[in-house]
């Protein structure tokens, strides 16, 4: 079981927000530490946060340089040893949120387990495996019918997107798409994973930054779960505004961005992603009387020269698959996926040939 968490939100404005996402935090039955980030904030959130919520430690950012920055400032200004994001639109469903998705492992009557199955005999949380570095759990859309995400997942061309969205809740411990990482909305880390890769790239703004973490993760060796039982509730895009011209601007900045740090442009994708990339942008652009979108993707592109280049097979495909811990029907564990495993995971399920890891 976990010795500590630290659970970081980053708020820009919009206190209405804040506050709810606090007040749910509250309510939940594990101990925690909460850490807010003020991103910057142009109206009375900061003022209001110090005066309603002493409990809570405050780190103030004076610029919003971006989300990334802001929980990478979150995260240093913690200690312990789980490390969840949260974001200030999504609130917990209910209150042993915190405790499904990292320490739970019992099953209930009537419903999926919670937890990896080592042996036949012995379930185990997520993270009492030192192998699991993130937990992603499941966020639901404000109607509470569909699913919003449960974790993230992405194609061949490396367009990360959120896994499941749109589907009915029941379908939440489906193992099919392949799980990449969580989703920025609600996740768990491992400390120790966090840092070992360097936390998140502060060079993306927003938009694929959570998805670039997941990639260098997987990269690095780590392996991701996910708890359908821990449940919150997404508002949707409530701090840039959905579709917005930001949120454009913002989305096709970290798809050129990812775009060229992981060569996918050099590789076998390259002509779908060209295609994909053409039909996407020219679609905006009609929908939009703009060029955002393009522009974007233009400005992601180049602001990798400045960066980091060297990522490579961040799917693992080159790799063979390696044997892995079984994974309970309401817990799913991903590992650096051979060619095979990323072509069943994305294929239908009428195609897909079941094939168990072995158990340690």
């Amino acid at each position: 079981m976990p010795r500590s968490i630290d659970v970081i939100v980053v708020t820009y404005n919009r206190y209405d927000l804040v506050d709810d996402c606090l007040r749910h935090l509250r309510a939940q039955t594990l101990d925690h530490h909460t850490i807010v980030v003020d991103n910057g904030s142009t109206d009375d959130t900061r003022a209001r946060l110090r005066s309603n919520w002493a409990d809570v430690q405050l780190e103030c950012v004076d610029e919003n340089d971006g989300f990334p920055k802001a929980c990478n400032r979150g995260v240093a200004a913690g200690s312990s040893e789980i490390v969840v994001l949260l974001n200030n639109d999504v609130k917990a469903l209910d209150a042993d949120w915190l405790s499904e998705m990292l320490t739970r492992c019992e099953p209930d009557v009537g419903a999926v387990l919670v937890g990896l199955l080592r042996r036949p005999w012995e379930l185990i949380p997520p993270l009492e495996d030192p192998a699991v570095g993130s937990v992603a759990s499941l966020v639901i859309q404000r109607d509470e019918r569909s699913i919003d995400s449960v974790g993230i997942t992405a194609d061949v061309t490396l367009a990360g997107f959120q896994r499941l969205r749109g589907r009915p809740l029941e379908d939440a411990t489906d193992p099919r798409p392949l799980l990449i990482g969580p989703e920025g909305t609600a996740g768990a880390y491992r400390r120790s994973a966090w840092e070992q890769i360097g936390g998140m790239d502060e060079a993306i703004p927003a938009h694929m930054d959570i998805f670039d973490l997941a990639l260098r993760l997987r990269n690095a060796g780590w392996v991701t779960a996910c708890a359908p039982k821990a449940v919150g509730v997404h508002l949707g895009s409530a701090t840039y505004g959905f579709l917005s011209r930001g949120h454009r601007r913002l989305a096709g900045f970290g798809r050129g961005y990812v775009m060229r740090r992981y060569g996918v442009l050099r590789g076998r994708a390259a002509p779908r992603a060209l295609l994909t990339e053409s039909i996407v942008v020219a679609a905006d652009a009609l929908l939009s009387r703009d060029l955002t979108s393009l522009r974007g993707r233009l400005e992601g592109w180049r602001a990798t020269r400045r960066g980091d280049r060297s990522g490579h097979d961040p799917l693992g495909l080159a790799r063979p698959a390696s044997p892995g811990l079984q994974a309970g029907p309401d817990c799913a564990l991903s590992r650096p996926a051979s060619r095979a495993t990323l072509r069943a995971a994305t294929a239908p399920a009428c195609a897909q040939r079941i094939v168990h890891p072995t158990p340690r």
